[in-house]
C-alpha cells in the first residue's frame, strides 16, 4: 500500500522589530540571554521540532545579513529564507507567507520572535488543531480581574474573567484559510492586532488550545528580567 506523503508544516517568524519600545541598541531579538540571542532561541524550537519542515523570517531590512549569518553559523536548517518586512506587523506577516507559498505548505504557523519559551506541546497541538478547525490559538486565562473603561478613565463594566483568554503565538492555519484572510483584509483596508483577527472577519471560528503562561512575549526590559530567570530555570 502506497504511503501518503506528509503533509507540510511551515513556520512564519517575525523578527521585523526594532526594538523601540525595548530601549536597546539592537531590535530585541538580537538581544541575548547568556550569549544567546533572544530570536536563536526561538528559532531552536521550531528546528527541534519533527512536526514543522520549513521556516520563513520575516525581517528589518537592515538586518537580513545579520539573520542570514547567524541560520549559517547556527546551522538552522530548516530556515529557508529570511524576507524584508513592511511598514507593520501585519505587512511583514504576508511577505514571509507570499516567499512560503513556493514550498505548497497545508498549514501555516505564525510566530512572534520574541517568544522563546514555545514549548514542542503548544507547537504540536495548535498544528493538530489547525488541521482539525482550520484555524488555532494557543491561549491561557487571564490571572488578574479585568475592567472595561470609558474614554474618560472610569470602569463602565467588569466582564466575566471564566469567558476572557490572552492569546498567543503561534498561531496556526490551513494555507488556503490565512491566504484569504489576508487578501480579504488589504481589500478591505484593514489591520487587525493579531492574524487569527483576519480570519474571524471570514466568519471562521477559531479553535482555542491551552498555552503556556511561561510563553512569554518579550516586550519591556522587565520581560527580559522574568525570561532570563526562566532561562536560568
Amino acid at each position: 500500500m502506497a504511503i501518503k506523503n506528509k503533509e507540510k508544516v511551515g513556520v512564519v517568524i517575525t523578527a521585523g522589530g526594532l526594538g523601540k519600545r525595548f530601549g536597546s541598541k539592537v531590535p530585541k531579538q538580537l538581544v541575548k540571554i547568556n550569549c544567546v540571542s533572544i530570536l536563536e532561541l526561538t528559532l531552536q524550537k521550531f528546528q527541534n521540532c519533527s512536526a514543522v519542515d520549513f521556516i520563513v523570517i520575516s525581517s528589518h531590512s537592515k538586518y537580513i545579513s545579520h539573520l542570514e549569518k547567524i541560520i549559517f553559523r547556527k546551522n538552522f536548517r530548516k530556515v529557508k529564507a529570511v524576507v524584508s518586512g513592511g511598514l507593520q506587523r501585519q505587512d511583514s506577516v504576508w511577505n514571509a507567507i507570499s516567499c512560503m507559498l513556493k514550498y505548497n505548505p497545508e498549514i501555516i504557523l505564525i510566530h512572534d520572535a520574541v517568544r522563546p519559551f514555545v514549548s514542542n506541546k503548544i507547537i504540536s497541538n495548535v498544528i493538530k488543531a489547525a488541521r482539525e478547525y482550520e484555524a488555532a490559538v494557543p491561549a491561557v486565562a487571564p490571572k488578574d480581574t479585568i475592567k472595561i473603561s470609558d474614554k474618560d478613565g472610569f470602569v463602565l463594566n467588569t466582564p466575566d474573567r471564566n469567558i476572557l483568554f490572552a492569546v498567543q503565538t503561534p498561531q496556526g492555519f490551513k494555507t488556503k484559510v490565512i491566504v484569504e484572510a489576508f487578501q480579504k483584509a488589504y481589500a478591505d483596508k484593514f489591520y487587525g492586532t493579531d492574524d487569527a483577527s483576519l480570519v474571524e472577519r471570514l466568519g471562521k471560528k477559531v479553535k482555542l488550545v491551552e498555552g503556556d503562561y511561561r510563553n512569554i512575549k518579550i516586550t519591556t526590559k522587565e520581560d527580559f528580567e522574568y525570561a532570563s530567570h526562566l532561562y536560568r530555570s
